[in-house]
Formats: structure tokens, C-alpha cells, sequence
């Protein structure tokens, strides 16, 4: 049975930093695509970055590009989200998603696997 457990999160004051973990179990070989995805209350739910099966690419939304980091540990099946700048806008609950539906990995892409979240509240 696939499972995505994400951790990390908490609330931290803006210009701060957090470091996401999804430890991902039940998947024979390594997930081609993983990602980290958002919702804020009230909003629809983005991506906000993606990275392929070894690492070598990597997606992100405009707006945390040059503040997050995403990476994975393939032998340890963890994925990462490093967070640093943090904004009151970033607050929102975070996701791990695995095993792309259909396209090219992109964190905007459709995923079947989902991990049940980790909330991240920034204040100003």
C-alpha cells in the first residue's frame, strides 16, 4: 500500500525558514515525479514545485523561485521541501504528491498519490 507522510511543518515569523519531509513508502522502484503542492484557506490548490526521478529536474512556481528548494533521498524515499524567505503568503497546508496521472513531471501536473498534509503559517 502507497503511503506519503509529510512533516516539517509549524509556524514561523516572516524571513524565516522550515524544511519539509515526505517520507514515501509502498512504491516499487522510485516515484518518476514527486511534488509539493499548497492550499491556503479560500484558495484553489497550486503547485508549487516538482522534481524528477534522480533529481535532475526541477519545476517552481514564480513565486517561490529562489526562496524554496525542492530535492529527494531516493535511498532514504524521502522528498524534501527546503523553505527559506518565508512570506505571510506562503501560509497555506502542504502536500507531498507522487506517481504523475499523465504529461511531463511539472508541479502543475495531475498526481494519483497524495500525502495527507503539513501545515505551514507564517507571521508578519
Amino acid at each position: 500500500q502507497v503511503q506519503l507522510v509529510e512533516s516539517g511543518g509549524g509556524s514561523v515569523q516572516a524571513g524565516g525558514s522550515l524544511r519539509l519531509s515526505c517520507a514515501a513508502s509502498g512504491y516499487t522502484g522510485y516515484p518518476v515525479c514527486m511534488a509539493w503542492v499548497r492550499q491556503a484557506p479560500g484558495k484553489e490548490r497550486e503547485g508549487v514545485a516538482s522534481i524528477s526521478q534522480y533529481g535532475t529536474t526541477t519545476t517552481y512556481t514564480d513565486s517561490v523561485k529562489g526562496r524554496f528548494a525542492i530535492s529527494r533521498d531516493n535511498g532514504k524515499n524521502t522528498l524534501y521541501l527546503q523553505m527559506n524567505s518565508l512570506k505571510p503568503e506562503d501560509t497555506a497546508m502542504y502536500y507531498c504528491a507522487a506517481w504523475l496521472v499523465v504529461g511531463r513531471c511539472h508541479h502543475d501536473a495531475r498526481f494519483r498519490d497524495w500525502g495527507q498534509g503539513t501545515q505551514v503559517t507564517i507571521s508578519s
